[in-house]
């Protein structure tokens, strides 16, 4: 499909000016005719991204923009809009007046290592926001992180990446990487469990990079990238720059440990050692641009005067869950995911399952269906954390009722570990799923092959993220054997291992 300046995508949106393009798509400056605004449209071509269903990628897109959608946070562009148009993938999103950082970089040289702070301590600012959702940006870098003139920093596609996974965070049949592999975490580039962690490592990429001028491991080949990530020291900062100040070096070099177990616990972690190196308040030189403004006077008008935030309404109660009628409740929560309107569908079924409680008892089968649904809600809607102990409670219940063994409890605690995965807590997933396992192993209880397939996937991923590459090896080695015997040389899950272990092999070697 050919895109072109005054193009109208969704009858609402026409496109004014290109100002990013990649193998992925395209980014317009655009007007949104209804609101006369300024916008920002990223337009995606799913059939451009080599090895995924267009339409799996599709549903993927729209959930993931609508769980990003959800993080309220002044560091991250806000998302106005998302769907699909013909072959495209759209997002629309707040149009950023400023500089994305590789620009900003590059206009500066030498980046001034307290700017450098200042930025790292705004993102810092913004993960941690992110990681509590949980969501892991997976992709960021300077291109990705915009410097407002104000000297604010936002950054951009959140959701995006973790919609391209299976490509992002692998390398492709013909060996060229979608993603960036400077920015990539070792466990990520491998195709391992994402978490917390591989935005951290991806930090201490970005802020080698502001402090030094270049990232610590570059190279020819995206092979060639990885191996230096996996096996390199990164020279240590003060060698190019001996302004540095030492605590400076020892969190890059911290960040960019080759173990995700061995970089720092979190962003507020992160955050808290570079406050003691963040400037004492004072009066901004008044140039555009500086990050380091925000810290000399927060909240501190911008130029010369104020602006005063729109009064915002009060959340308005879920309907439904002001009625006593649960099974009107009910309804009420079918015709919303019918539609896919999920967190309003997850607002009404936690504020009805009390009322339903009194009325049928806390451990009746309508109960019992409703937090069910319940928890099955919160896992779409991405509320991982909310949905782990209604996962937990579920399966307990039904293990004493059915043993250990009941299908359903079995589930449950698949479901489980799934969201301990999500939470980027690879340690508790992993025992999780060896605990599992046998269960799905064993044909005389609840056998089932194809779902100990994907456990056994899982804690392949999941021994990378760890950092543990020989068990990861001989995990996915083992499940190779097992795939390929059962489904023979030509099904999916055996070309995506094969990629996994031809990789792990060539680094290894």
């Amino acid at each position: 499909m050919t895109v072109a300046a005054g193009r109208v995508v969704a009858d609402r949106y026409e496109l004014s000016t290109l100002i990013g393009q990649g193998g992925m798509g395209q980014v317009w400056t655009a007007y949104d005719r209804r609101l006369d605004r300024r916008v920002a449209v990223k337009l995606l071509r799913p059939d451009k991204v080599a090895g995924q269903e267009a339409d799996e990628l599709r549903r993927r897109f729209v959930r993931e923009c609508r769980v990003t959608a959800q993080v309220d946070h002044p560091g991250l562009v806000t998302v106005h809009d998302a769907g699909s148009e013909g072959e495209e993938l759209f997002l629309v999103m707040q149009y950023i007046d400023g500089a994305d950082l590789s620009d900003h970089l590059a206009e500066h040289d030498p980046y001034p290592w307290q700017w450098a702070v200042a930025v790292a301590a705004q993102l810092c600012a913004v993960l941690s926001a992110v990681h509590a959702v949980p969501i892991v940006h997976r992709d960021l870098k300077p291109r990705n992180v915009m410097v407002k003139q104000d000297g604010t920093v936002t950054v951009l596609d959140l959701g995006v990446a973790s919609v391209m996974d299976a490509d992002t965070t692998r390398l492709t049949h013909t060996g060229t990487p979608i993603g960036s592999p400077a920015y990539m975490a070792p466990e990520q580039a491998m195709g391992g469990a994402v978490g917390p962690y591989t935005d951290l490592y991806a930090l201490g990429v970005l802020l080698h990079e502001l402090l030094s001028g270049d990232v610590p491991f570059a190279g020819s080949t995206a092979l060639g990238v990885l191996h230096r990530h996996l096996y390199e020291p990164p020279v240590p900062v003060r060698r190019i720059r001996s302004e540095v100040p030492e605590s400076l070096e020892a969190l890059v070099l911290h960040l960019l440990a080759k173990d995700p177990q061995h970089r720092p616990g979190s962003a507020q972690e992160v955050y808290e050692r570079l406050a003691l190196l963040l400037p004492a308040r004072g009066m901004p030189t008044g140039a555009p641009l500086d990050p380091t403004r925000p810290f000399l006077r927060p909240h501190a008008p911008w130029p010369d005067r104020a602006r005063t935030p729109a009064p915002q309404p009060a959340p308005l109660a879920p309907p439904a869950a002001e009625k006593h009628d649960v099974a009107a409740a009910v309804d009420e929560v079918k015709r919303l995911l019918g539609e896919g309107r999920i967190t309003q569908a997850v607002d009404i079924l936690g504020a009805i399952l009390p009322t339903a409680a009194e009325q049928h008892g806390a451990h009746s089968p309508v109960v019992r269906t409703l937090r069910k649904q319940y928890a099955a809600t919160l896992m779409d809607d991405g509320q991982y954390r909310r949905a782990l102990p209604e996962l937990r409670r579920l399966a307990d219940e039904r293990a004493a009722e059915a043993g250990p063994s009941d299908p359903q409890s079995l589930r449950y605690r698949y479901d489980a570990a799934q969201c301990l995965e999500s939470l980027g807590d690879p340690a508790a997933a992993l025992a999780e799923y060896r605990a599992l396992l046998p269960y799905y192993e064993n044909q005389y209880m609840a056998g089932d092959p194809e779902l100990a397939h994907e456990v056994r996937r899982r804690m392949g991923h999941l021994l990378l993220a760890l950092g543990d590459r020989g068990a990861a090896h001989e995990t996915l080695a083992r499940l190779l054997v097992d795939v390929e015997r059962r489904h023979g040389p030509g099904h999916p899950l055996v070309a995506d291992i094969r990629r996994t272990l031809q990789w792990l092999g060539q680094v290894r070697g």
